[in-house]
């Protein structure tokens, strides 16, 4: 199947975010026996969207800004440099005990010696987005967005981020956008907001054209339930997959895209990974194979990311699953939490494993 996409927009992509920075050690060492770390722009939604900003398709970020800090200066400065556009509030910080954009301290592991990620949102400026401060109806009216991709990191940030998100899915619909939405459960930003969020992640799932996550995702937020437990065979759990899947569709029967990784650890620096989607009456499967990793983190957001952008360039619905695959793994060999194809061809040799040199 294709997705009917608007051909008069200005942008491919439009990804509401909180923006921070990410602090790793270097070498792969972990963050308590270090003393010199290497410091990133980073949030999940410009990594799903920058496969589709280094591939020369247009993207918009919507976000919020500390005004007059220096890594608000940072991030613009790395924002521009993915060939992102960007637009949001610059909100005043303050004082010393004000606003500031999150903190991700992530140890990346080795060997044996798993990951470990520590976030640091106290103050965040992202808990302050609000549709007040963004011009809806110039960014998907006048302006024109192909796909809008929401994350529920987001959407639980805050009352504030939870209503933005909302107006952003409506304001995109009205406007004829399709909608992406990787649910993204954090355990954290739920609590004690359960039943506001569950509402919240309701209405955005009956808005959207393409739904992502994993088990837990669409059990927790949409209540939905999971995949049977089932033993190590792969076919037995890709049909409790498909199940849960199944169940999804009919209850958000708008939506015609819907996808999940699979992963299974081997070590820290080998995994299996797979991925399943359902486009329109057709099922994708990847079974999963061995990738070598440098750095976990970012991986499913590559996943979403390149398959958002074999959505946008009007592929056959099987190079989608294929080539969000091949970005997934991608990323995971990047020191960003994003990864950064050189073109199309650099994602694909990854697919069909060629990992020779190229003169």
């Amino acid at each position: 199947m294709t997705v009917r996409l608007r051909a008069d927009a200005k942008y491919a992509l439009v990804v509401p975010t909180s923006m921070g920075v990410r602090l790793t050690p270097k070498d792969g060492q972990p963050v308590h026996s270090s003393d010199t770390f290497l410091m990133q722009a980073t949030s999940a939604e410009t990594n799903v969207a920058s496969i589709s900003s280094y591939l020369g398709l247009p993207v918009k970020v919507l976000t919020a800004f500390v005004e007059g800090s220096p890594i608000t200066q940072f991030i613009k400065n790395n924002l521009a440099s993915r060939h992102m556009d960007y637009e949001g509030p610059d909100v005043p910080q303050g004082g010393p005990w004000g606003y500031r954009h999150q903190i991700n301290i992530a140890d990346s592991g080795y060997g044996s010696r798993g990951p470990r990620v520590h976030n640091d949102r106290a103050g965040e400026v992202g808990r302050t987005l609000n549709a007040k401060d963004f011009d809806l109806e110039r960014v998907f009216g006048t302006e024109g967005v192909q796909i809008v991709h929401i994350s529920g990191l987001v959407a639980a940030l805050s009352p504030d981020a939870s209503a933005f998100c909302l107006e952003v899915a409506r304001a995109a619909k009205k406007h004829d956008t399709r909608v992406s939405f990787d649910l993204n459960h954090r355990a954290s930003f739920w609590e004690g907001r359960e039943n506001d969020l569950s509402e919240v992640f309701a209405e955005i799932a009956s808005l959207s054209d393409i739904l992502i996550g994993n088990e837990e995702d669409f059990q927790l937020c949409l209540g939905i339930e999971g995949p049977e437990a089932g033993g190590q065979d792969i076919a037995e759990t890709i049909d409790n997959f498909k199940g849960m899947i199944g169940r999804v569709k009919a209850a958000f029967p708008n939506a015609s895209v819907f996808a999940n990784t699979l992963r299974e650890v081997v070590n820290v620096n080998e995994h299996l990974w797979g991925a399943i989607l359902l486009a329109g009456e057709d099922w994708h499967v990847v079974e999963p194979r061995s990738i070598g990793v440098l750095d976990r983190i970012g991986g499913g957001d590559g996943f979403v990311g390149g398959l958002l952008y074999g959505v946008l360039r009007g592929w056959p619905s099987e190079q989608w699953i294929q080539f969000g695959w091949a970005t997934g793994a991608m990323a995971t060999t990047f020191l960003t939490d994003y990864a950064q194809p050189a073109d199309e061809d650099q994602v694909w040799s990854i697919w069909e494993g060629n990992a020779r040199v190229k003169r």
